[in-house]
């Protein structure tokens, strides 16, 4: 009776002695009882340490590639341009977020924002009723524009948007030139004959150059961008002006977090000086406020 009284002692201490020496933890494994270097264990219910890297949320930015000194390939087959190296710049600011540039169609991109293949769009898109009605902007815009109309280098009979009615006028679906032309047309009798252009044709220089086509209507840095061989010319008054910004959608919790995000890195883009530098090297000189001329 003795000897089964101490074997039983003994296993009670065995067991004991072995809930003593570790706990498993909820993965499996073997939490230690302390520390390396003796210091207590972190509580389950503890922050990360400064050292854990935060999750990295993914983001699909939409561009394209036939918008000289905006958004091109360059002779190295890279994309590059204005608005590129600027998402770039707002990428490695914001370090909870990785940024992936995604090419496609101009007239693709609001409807690729629609069915949520992209998160943004980047291409020096304009804030018009029209647009802002259906999406969302970000507040902080990066460049300012005015919109011309550009004709041949020797027209002489074009000046205004009722020079326009019956003549033919180039422009790209789904654009700010659009709407304005589209709009037009909407109040008057006698109707501007818009031609929309290919997104992947680039050949407006020639069009109107040849007589193809009467005019365009354009950004005021565009031209310097687009002829260099100084083939046309801006005529009249502005037709418009608009801060430019980046496209987001509408009603997502997500978006606008992501968009006050992007304003935030603005912010420091142009503090710096580094928004208006990008401006000059690709733009030719800065139109990043709505001062500048």
């Amino acid at each position: 009776m003795k000897k089964r009284s101490s074997i039983a002692a003994a296993f009670v201490l065995l067991l004991v002695v072995s809930g003593c020496g570790s706990t498993n933890n909820s993965n499996g494994g073997a939490a230690s009882s302390s520390a390396p270097g003796g210091s207590s264990p972190a509580s389950p219910n503890a922050s990360p340490s400064a050292s854990t890297p935060a999750q990295v949320k993914k983001i699909v930015v939409g561009t394209g590639t036939q918008f000289p000194k905006v958004c091109f390939i360059d002779e190295n087959g890279q994309l590059t341009g204005f608005d590129v190296e600027l998402v770039k710049e707002i990428d490695k600011r914001l370090p909870e977020y990785e940024f992936e540039l995604q090419t496609m169609d101009f007239s693709n991109l609001l409807l690729s924002l629609d069915t949520k293949k992209i998160d943004f769009v980047a291409h020096e898109m304009e804030k018009n009723p029209e647009r802002e009605a259906k999406y969302l902007f970000n507040k902080e815009a990066y460049a300012h524009w005015r919109n011309k109309i550009i004709v041949a280098k020797d027209n002489t009979t074009i000046h205004s948007l009722d020079d326009l009615a019956g003549k033919k006028v180039l422009t790209g679906a789904t654009s700010a030139e659009a709407q304005i032309l589209e709009n037009y047309n909407k109040s008057h009798d006698k109707k501007i004959n818009i031609v929309y252009q290919s997104g992947a044709a680039n050949d407006t220089v020639s069009q109107v150059a040849s007589g193809r086509v009467d005019a365009t209507v354009g950004a005021d840095f565009t031209l310097s961008l687009i002829d260099p061989e100084a083939k046309l010319k801006t005529v009249g008054d502005d037709l418009s002006e608009a801060d430019i910004l980046f496209v987001f959608r509408k009603g997502d919790p997500d978006s606008r977090q992501l968009a006050d995000s992007v304003d935030g890195a603005i912010k420091e883009i142009k503090a710096d000086g580094t928004l208006g530098e990008l401006s000059k090297k690709w733009l030719g000189q800065d139109y990043t406020s709505d001062t500048a001329q």
